[in-house]
């Protein structure tokens, strides 16, 4: 198997480059499950849920696996564990599904990967951390890209308040997804990155079930069969795999590198969103994705 003889560098940047591109399939199935037909279409918190119960008995074994043998969790590791799995997918992911509501795929990809840049903030600001010029370029670079790739859809945006609200919803899940992102690169280097993944997602599954159960009645769980498949393909291709891919190129590669290259998503779900749900695609979108490339290949190089 050729990858077994790469650097740890290089992998960890495969890593993270497939993690984009199951991430930026996740806004595609969740207006998909949204546009199914049906007297009441499926909500955020149902939605969210069923890819939660999906994902459980992967992320259960994966869980009790890794904890086999290793060093009992400290107090702190437990901590940790739990706020960062109730920022990280439980708080970000809460948010983001709401804000779908109301904004199209590719303008949720757009405020959704302001996070990167938060990420490196927080390192910086509260970690200690320091900015590299090359990081700072390749900021540069994605963020033109994803600004010039939407601007079209910002500026043809009809129903300014319902925009906004959406956007707000988005924004609260970046900023959520952000302080997982800084905080759980020292977490991953103490407990290893699959035992992290799986016990942070128990977290957020357990604290997810337990909204639904506080605010949906159980029939709400009783859907059509597309927004099961929906949610199942979520929880495999969107969750179980990109969470896994993702945490192993935080731990060979550093929250602010893998973050950068996880800019790859806006250029991949305007291509599905094009593709799958008939957004538009123009010039200035694949501008923008010319950049985001751009930036990407900076920050991968050596």
């Amino acid at each position: 198997m050729p990858w077994k003889h790469w650097s740890s560098e290089r992998l960890g940047i495969t890593l993270a480059i497939l993690a984009a591109l199951g991430f930026s399939f996740k806004a595609i199935f969740v207006k998909l499950a949204y546009a199914v037909p049906q007297a009441v279409p499926v909500d955020a918190v149902t939605l969210l849920a069923l890819r939660m119960c999906f994902a459980l008995p992967v992320f259960a074994w994966v869980g009790f696996q890794s904890s086999r043998g290793a060093a009992p969790l400290t107090r702190r590791d437990w901590l940790g564990l739990t706020a960062l799995g109730l920022l990280g997918y439980y708080g970000a992911s809460i948010l983001d599904f709401i804000g779908l509501r109301y904004i199209t795929a590719g303008l949720e990809r757009l405020i959704l990967f302001t996070y990167p840049t938060l990420t490196i903030l927080i390192g910086v600001l509260c970690m200690g951390k320091t900015a590299s010029r090359r990081e700072i370029g390749a900021l540069a670079l994605t963020y033109a890209g994803i600004g010039l790739a939407f601007a079209h859809d910002l500026h043809l945006a009809a129903e300014t308040t319902t925009v906004l609200l959406g956007v707000a919803f988005v924004l609260g899940s970046s900023v959520s997804y952000a302080f997982y992102q800084a905080g759980s690169e020292p977490v991953i280097r103490r407990i290893g990155a699959a035992r992290f993944t799986a016990l942070a997602m128990l977290v957020s599954t357990l604290a997810t079930l337990l909204h639904f159960f506080v605010t949906q009645p159980t029939s709400a769980l009783i859907q059509p069969l597309p927004v099961y498949v929906y949610g199942a393909a979520m929880a495999l291709f969107s969750t179980v795999l990109p969470v896994f891919m993702n945490s192993a190129a935080i731990r060979r590669i550093g929250s602010a590198q893998s973050v950068l290259i996880g800019t790859l998503g806006p250029v991949l779900t305007i291509f599905f969103g094009w593709w799958l749900l008939d957004e538009p695609l123009s010039l200035a979108q694949m501008a923008g994705a010319a950049l985001v490339l751009a930036g990407v290949l900076l920050v991968s190089r050596r």
